[in-house]
């Protein structure tokens, strides 16, 4: 799993109507990531917003992606079914993908043995010829319980987890397995990414990092050069930007702040309200005089 580890920035999935990605536009954020330091791209994950496009489209994206990055590039491979998952997760593997994103099946909810049993049989199908990551996201699907992880884990057959439930203490049952097992474990809720990566976490997958990823990488740095004012600081800046995320779905506030910084994005894929239109745009404001004062505080040596 070498060169799986740090700041992976989960990536927005900027878009053209019909829905169709915008390759160009995604190329340029492609290009804007990797100029920032972060350490690998995530694509087609929870804030990539994967269900809006077809299987073809998404595996376009992927491999054209890992032709224009200079980092790794991990790929999201969830889908409403085990077929769907496991062609998108082969044809990322072809591509030179560094490894796959697997939540459980989405929309309907499943029990945890339907759930270790999609797990295994896809690690069977697969074969090993690229890694897989589990992904925990039970705002979004069904959960994967602890205990379950654990007993996929174990098995060896899965490289390691992204842990999105912001569920403290699950981490803390995940790491502890993760000092007598080879997997990598990688926080997937920018609210707990310091505390995570302090107690051992691997990294982050990151949603916020897909617009501000200065902030991410230089808050990464600190809590491992052991900075622990510097860590706080920039962690209380993160902070007030995941308030903010509260107030309307986590895309729709990412895209805007990547809009804010010049990037495209493309319309959201569901028209906001005018409640919503108006603490999107109140959160642009906000963004425009934040942004400055955190580019100059992450430049800082």
């Amino acid at each position: 799993m070498a060169g799986i580890s740090g700041v992976f920035a989960a990536a927005i999935t900027p878009r053209r109507e019909g829905p169709e990605i915008d390759l160009a536009a995604a190329f340029e954020l492609i290009d804007f990531l990797c100029r920032s330091g972060v350490d690998g791209i995530a694509l087609l994950g929870s804030t990539g917003e994967f269900p809006h496009f077809s299987l073809e489209e998404r595996s376009r994206l992927v491999s054209l992606a890992l032709k224009r990055s200079r980092v790794p590039i991990v790929a999201g491979v969830g889908h409403s079914t085990f077929d769907g998952a496991l062609t998108l997760a082969r044809e990322a593997a072809d591509a030179g993908a560094a490894a796959v994103l697997l939540m459980p099946p989405y929309f309907f909810r499943y029990g945890q043995d339907d759930v270790k049993e999609f797990y295994l049989r896809f690690a069977e199908r697969l074969k090993g010829v690229v890694p897989v990551f589990l992904y925990n996201i039970p705002k979004f699907t069904s959960p994967i319980a602890c205990e379950t992880s654990l007993q996929l884990l174990e098995t060896g057959q899965f490289a390691g987890i992204k842990d999105s439930s912001a569920i403290w203490e699950d981490f803390e049952q995940l790491a502890a397995a993760r000092r007598k097992l080879p997997f990598a474990l990688f926080a997937g809720h920018d609210s707990l990414f310091a505390r995570a990566r302090a107690a051992g976490a691997d990294g982050i997958v990151s949603g916020i990092a897909s617009a501000v990823p200065e902030l991410l990488v230089a808050l990464d740095r600190a809590i491992r050069q052991g900075e622990a004012d510097r860590t706080q600081a920039l962690d209380a800046r993160l902070r007030e930007f995941l308030d903010w995320v509260v107030l309307a779905p986590a895309p729709a506030i990412i895209r805007k702040a990547a809009a804010v910084r010049g990037l495209k994005t493309g319309e959201p894929a569901s028209p906001p309200g005018p409640e919503s239109r108006r603490k999107l745009d109140e959160f642009g404001e906000w963004f425009r005089g934040w942004l400055p004062l955190v580019e100059k505080e992450c430049s800082r040596a």
